[in-house]
């Protein structure tokens, strides 16, 4: 398990941001900045649609330059295409079919709604140097994360890059 303040692991995953289904990697969003990797259950669930639209109409996040947004889940690439259309969610979402980058942060349900390796609700900030620098999840998919606390560390880390 990936714990705050240590390295994380460089991945690949496929994903889109609506357009063309590509590789992605973890690497492309550290290069000059920060992200948050934004762990959920599934594209279109209830609870996961008002998450990601806060993540949408989230103005420090907007105009935060050098802070990405990336969702992950299980979901195929082809229902993020319809969840983002749907919802014009301004970010990509990378699909973990496999479960591997959600098993290597520690952020998977052994079984979730009968659904084996499903993410946990979570958010990941990672800095340019690969270190966590923000970790939050729960075990209740329900819950939402803290926003609050989110914002305080995309404010600090856009500070250190100005």
């Amino acid at each position: 398990m990936t714990e705050l303040e240590s390295s994380a692991h460089s991945f690949a995953l496929p994903g889109t941001a609506g357009d063309e289904i590509r590789k992605h990697r973890l690497s492309e969003y550290t290069e000059e900045g920060a992200v948050v990797l934004v762990f959920y259950p599934f594209d279109f669930s209830p609870v996961c649609t008002d998450v990601l639209c806060r993540f949408r109409d989230a103005e420090y996040l907007t105009f935060t330059e050098n802070v990405d947004v990336v969702g992950i889940s299980l979901d195929s690439c082809y229902a993020h295409k319809e969840f983002i259309d749907r919802y014009d969610i301004p970010f990509p979402l990378l699909s973990d079919s496999t479960g591997r980058v959600t098993e290597q942060f520690g952020l998977n349900y052994d079984e979730w709604e009968h659904h084996v390796g499903v993410p946990k609700r979570a958010l990941v900030t990672i800095d340019e140097s690969n270190e966590i620098r923000y970790k939050w999840h729960t075990e209740d998919a329900y819950e939402s994360p803290n926003y609050d606390e989110l914002h305080e560390t995309v404010l600090s880390l856009e500070e250190e890059y100005c």
